[in-house]
């Protein structure tokens, strides 16, 4: 109103609304510190997705509320999520998946061994998959092993096809990670690169249960396809990067963050790395879901 008219003086104008000079002022104070509020929480959700380009609203929250109370910032979900909109920073998800599972091979199919498992540690069980990235040429593609209690991948590796070296230089990375020598299931599909072979010798060498889903359902390994999803839609590994050595760096520096990073509700909102070196008592444990109810529990498991 000022603005419209300045040859009006303010009093005259408060007067007009049955205000006060004072509360005029109070009312402009309170504009400029909601804005400087506001501008100070946008720096700081930016500042985080450096490191974590798409992390989401709630876990945003979660890592920035010491942030908030060093600086006497109160705001709600419903008001952090808008106000996310208002500066286009909510995380689009999106539509997945590709097959990159061959299981119409002559090799052994090994029994599910982790259905109403509960894992109580880590190093218990780890969960393994397949992803692809694409380049400018062509795709390639990513060996994971997660380990299902801690979340922390364990043993990666990108490979430029879908043979099974991949996967047998991520499986030495992660034997080589281990701290303990307590019973391990690894838990994978039935593809040919897991049934092969040099890859259940290495198991079998090292002493680790060979577990295998026994359908096609990406809901019977959830676990690591969550894990795929995160680290595309989050992390950036859906971008296409120009060729094999920057995809190669991309994945270095998303499963850094990951690890060291990104906290996770399903482990009492610690990180991987984090719960993986824990001593405590168990945070969470996991447990196999059955295929009806993975779909409603596996966005939220994570």
């Amino acid at each position: 109103m000022k603005e419209m008219y300045p040859s009006v003086g303010l009093e005259k104008i408060c007067r007009l609304f049955g205000k006060t000079r004072q509360a005029y002022y109070d009312h402009s104070w309170r504009n400029d510190d909601h804005r400087m509020q506001e501008g100070l929480i946008i720096d700081l959700v930016k500042n985080t997705r450096k490191s974590l380009p798409k992390t989401g609203g709630l876990k945003l929250m979660y890592m920035l509320k010491d942030d908030f109370a060093a600086h006497n910032i109160f705001i709600g979900r419903d008001s952090f999520f808008t106000l996310l909109k208002k500066h286009d920073l909510l995380v689009r998800r999106r539509k997945r998946y590709a097959v990159t599972t061959d299981s119409n091979h002559p090799y052994k199919k090994w029994p599910d061994l982790v259905k109403g498992l509960e894992v109580k540690a880590s190093e218990q069980l780890w969960v393994s998959d397949i992803t692809y990235l694409k380049t400018t040429e062509g795709f390639v593609y990513l060996s994971l092993i997660t380990d299902a209690y801690s979340r922390k991948i364990v043993g990666y590796h990108v490979s430029q096809n879908l043979k099974a070296q991949g996967c047998l230089i991520a499986l030495n990375k992660a034997i080589g990670s281990r701290r303990t020598n307590r019973p391990l299931i690894h838990h994978s599909d039935r593809g040919i690169q897991y049934c092969c072979e040099p890859y259940v010798s290495l198991l079998q060498q090292n002493g680790i249960s060979i577990s295998m889903t026994q359908s096609g359902s990406p809901y019977d390994n959830a676990v690591a396809e969550r894990v795929n999803g995160i680290l595309k839609t989050e992390l950036q590994l859906d971008d296409t990067f120009s060729n094999y050595g920057h995809a190669v760096a991309g994945v270095h520096k998303a499963i850094d963050a990951y690890n060291r990073l990104r906290p996770h509700m399903s482990i009492s909102k610690l990180t991987p790395d984090q719960a993986h070196h824990s001593t405590q008592n168990p945070l969470k444990t996991w447990k196999r879901k059955q295929y009806c109810k993975a779909k409603a529990v596996l966005l939220s498991t994570l």
